[in-house]
């Protein structure tokens, strides 16, 4: 990648945070009455703000349209925007904060599986209702935590049986050192194997390597058909740049349960990211009705600050904010209680990602996924998976018949 292009992208990547990395109110006195307060808490700095920009101008975009609506029960929406600064303990301060506070009625926020796990104890002490709004390993059983995500049942399970048919059956892990990679992993291995394929390997690293020369040298002597990537965060986005220069990409085909999410088609070249598979509940070049409108909009709103809205985070945001307005709508409350249980009657939206059906037993989401293959400096969508509903985690959650569930199950996934 070019000095200028880096330089570009961090332009619009800066623009993009700084009016929403310190808390933001949303304008509301043409409503005339007192806000409903909505905490968002997303990396706007640090080196998650690849996946937490996006999803910051996709919430805000979200209240900006229920406000032009007229808001939620005749009162505006006010939205507090912090910034953890891809800091787990700024998590844990900011989610205390909105909760006791400011008394915010939701928080809708985390990017990592960590920070999730860091924030949803907090929120369920506090009776403040929370939605994760990011794909992620699945599991997460607690009445009053929604995640609208897809999960290993609804991407992996469509990526891997796709890349053995395509390249071979041997597969080489290269994954985050955390839960999310660490979980995903076994479940990458687990479609592997039903598949009638091999993980030769799988190796974890921390969120802040950069240097992945040895972990390169050691895929060359493994020779596999293919490598399966769950890398996270600005860090790891040098595996695809040093993948391309030692010259790899023309030797071993790649697929990842991540890329794209943190804008990695944009940071790199064509060269560098072209053909690299993905699966996901939305891309920005899905072709309805609905996503057309809604980039217009969105694009006629945020201009060159958003100039690409990376997959699935963003969009999973605007719908998560969606489903928790309807949720008020029906309930006539902003009631934590009586929100669950309105969002638990069965409520489906028409979204730009397609139908979203908020499941009252696992309080996930049945979705639409995508396979796409990166090209250019954005995706090309290959297939479509209807309405995929989250089998993992139902295999351990039924919060109808076990409301007081409150952990992350590690699903057995039996490697």
């Amino acid at each position: 990648m070019t000095l200028g292009r880096r330089d570009a992208l961090k332009s619009v990547l800066l623009a993009a945070g700084a009016t929403l990395a310190a808390p933001a109110i949303m304008r509301h006195a043409a409503l005339g009455a007192d806000p409903i307060k909505v905490a968002g808490i997303h990396d706007a700095s640090g080196g998650l703000d690849i996946y937490g920009k996006p999803m910051i101008a996709c919430l805000e975009f979200a209240v900006d349209e229920v406000n032009a609506a007229g808001g939620l029960l005749g009162r505006p929406v006010e939205l507090i925007n912090y910034d953890p600064q891809s800091n787990i303990q700024l998590y844990t301060q900011f989610a205390t904060q909105a909760a006791t506070k400011d008394r915010v009625a939701v928080v809708h926020g985390g990017i990592t599986s960590a920070s999730r796990e860091a924030i949803r104890p907090i929120l369920r002490r506090f009776n403040t209702l929370y939605f994760y709004n990011t794909q992620y390993e699945g599991g997460v059983c607690d009445r009053n935590c929604f995640c609208t995500g897809s999960t290993p049942a609804q991407n992996v399970q469509k990526l891997i049986p796709y890349i053995l048919e395509k390249w071979g059956k041997k597969v080489y892990v290269v994954a985050a050192d955390y839960n999310y990679g660490q979980i995903t992993a076994k479940w990458i291995t687990k479609y592997t194997r039903e598949g009638g394929g091999q993980v030769l390997a799988a190796d974890f690293f921390p969120l802040d390597v950069t240097n992945f020369g040895p972990a390169i040298s050691k895929i060359q002597a493994a020779k596999p058909d293919a490598v399966v990537s769950a890398l996270v965060g600005g860090a790891h986005v040098s595996f695809y740049r040093q993948w391309a220069a030692a010259g790899m990409k023309k030797q071993i085909p790649m697929a990842s349960t991540t890329f794209g999410d943190g804008s990695e088609t944009v940071l790199l070249s064509p060269e560098e990211n072209d053909g690299i598979i993905a699966a996901f509940s939305w891309f920005q070049e899905i072709d309805n009705p609905a996503n057309t409108a809604f980039l217009e909009k969105f694009h006629a709103k945020f201009g060159a600050r958003v100039p690409y809205i990376p997959p699935e985070l963003p969009m999973r945001t605007y719908i998560g904010f969606n489903l928790w307005a309807e949720g008020v709508r029906r309930a006539k409350s902003i009631d934590r209680m009586k929100v669950i249980a309105a969002l638990e009657s069965g409520i489906a939206l028409d979204t730009p990602a397609g139908k979203t059906v908020l499941d009252p037993k696992t309080h996930h989401c049945t979705l639409d996924v995508f396979l796409a293959s990166a090209y250019g400096h954005g995706f090309k969508v290959l297939q479509t998976f209807p309405q995929q509903p989250p089998l993992d985690t139902a295999m351990v959650c039924d919060l109808k018949a076990h409301p007081n569930t409150n952990q992350q199950f590690v699903v057995d996934v039996k490697i």
